[in-house]
């Protein structure tokens, strides 16, 4: 019988996955199962380039050659109805069922709605698809009213794209600040600055919203007012895609919990991506760097037992109006922020206790988030160092 590595799941860390296997000289069938229909694309830059260019197009992850050579049995759109772990068989929402050698959950998140039946609204959208991108796109214009519900990166990206295009944008968060599970307070006040710089009215604190239809528009209930907009845009997370591995009786935490190889707590099961738990951070992590690293680390250990694990600090990114924010590390509650202004973009590091570097948050620096992963790989004790100091050089520490 032919060996069979099967993926569920058609996004980023499958993609990756799936070459890295190829790369690494696995030469037996590699089935992907996906519900979209296209082959694998990049989502960052659906809030970005899919929104303002004249044109857009796919956002492939890999060139038509490439895909082509990964030489894959697709199996889409369909989804994954089960796993039979005893007997090592996936069922298909199509009828019949996959054998496998070896598996790999990459099955992602679905957006993430206020209640129900926000979805059934028609001027309400979600921005996780290349078809939700299409359908928004058809959707903004100038002079539009838009709503955003959720100000994380993803709420923050769709109100640059918008402002770009000259929508009047109202931005609710529900909690008192932006982006504020991921960063300082600090950074947090920059953002909305930013923001409000813009144009963007930010209502944060906002509380529960409540919608309705009216005469074709949007009307949203906040602070005891009502607001009517053309369309809502919903940028407020993710749920996670876990029922396939909670039936299949997988450890389920916040995620499904991965080794740092990747490994579940099934030996011939593998998690990547969006669903599988830092093995370190014990969070999951939904960005475009540990979508592709821990996916190639984790295929690489699915042929190699002793292959190196996944262990890099959590980073991320994010392009709105002329800045690019990295995003480097986890911020701890007791951290000491230290903003440093610059001409070009700010830099704020999060330092703890012991003067090593939690987080950084850097606007267009890459420079100097190159700099911090050293800092935090060899744990360096930064409190005395006048960070702050914009005559002080960065490049003198490294």
């Amino acid at each position: 019988m032919t060996s069979r590595i099967v993926i569920i799941g058609g996004g980023q860390a499958g993609g990756w996955a799936a070459k890295t296997l190829r790369d690494e000289g696995w030469q037996g069938e590699i089935a992907v199962i996906a519900d979209d229909p296209w082959d694998f694309y990049e989502r960052p830059p659906l809030s970005k380039a899919a929104l303002l260019e004249a044109a857009p197009t796919l956002p492939r992850l890999f060139s038509e050659e490439v895909q082509q050579a990964l030489d894959l049995k697709w199996y889409r759109p369909q989804r994954a109805e089960a796993i039979d772990r005893l007997a090592r068989r996936v069922s298909l929402s199509g009828g019949g069922s996959l054998s496998y050698d070896r598996l790999l959950i990459a099955t992602g998140g679905s957006p993430r709605l206020p209640a129900n039946s926000w979805g059934k609204h028609p001027q309400v959208y979600t921005l996780r698809s290349w078809q939700d991108a299409q359908r928004l796109k058809a959707r903004l214009g100038g002079g539009m009213r838009l709503a955003i519900v959720g100000g994380g990166w993803i709420g923050l990206e769709i109100a640059s794209s918008a402002r770009r295009l000259d929508a009047a944008v109202t931005l609710f968060e529900q909690q008192p600040a932006l982006c504020m599970r991921s960063v300082s307070p600090e950074v947090s006040a920059y953002l909305q600055t930013l923001h409000q710089q813009q144009g963007v009215d930010i209502r944060c604190g906002s509380g529960a919203l409540e919608l309705e239809e009216c005469d074709g528009l949007a009307a949203i209930y906040a602070d005891g007012q009502r607001h009517i907009f053309d369309a809502v845009v919903v940028g407020i997370g993710v749920d996670l895609n876990l029922a396939l591995a909670r039936e299949a009786g997988l450890t389920i935490e916040r995620g499904i919990v991965v080794d740092a190889q990747g490994r579940t707590s099934d030996p011939h099961i593998f998690a990547a991506g969006d669903v599988a738990q830092h093995h370190r951070y014990g969070l999951c992590l939904q960005s475009w760097a540990f979508a592709q690293n821990q996916a190639v680390a984790t295929a690489k250990a699915m042929l190699d037992a002793g292959a190196p694990g996944y262990d890099e600090v959590p980073w991320l990114w994010s392009d709105q109006y002329q800045h690019n924010i990295q995003i480097l590390g986890i911020p701890a509650a007791n951290d000491r922020t230290v903003v440093r202004e610059d001409p070009k973009g700010a830099l704020f590091f999060s330092l703890a206790a012991d003067g090593t570097l939690n987080q950084l948050v850097a606007f267009n620096d890459a420079r100097t988030v190159k700099l911090a992963k050293r800092w935090m790989a060899s744990k360096r004790d930064l409190s005395a160092v006048p960070l702050g100091d914009p005559q002080f050089s960065l490049m003198s520490l490294r």
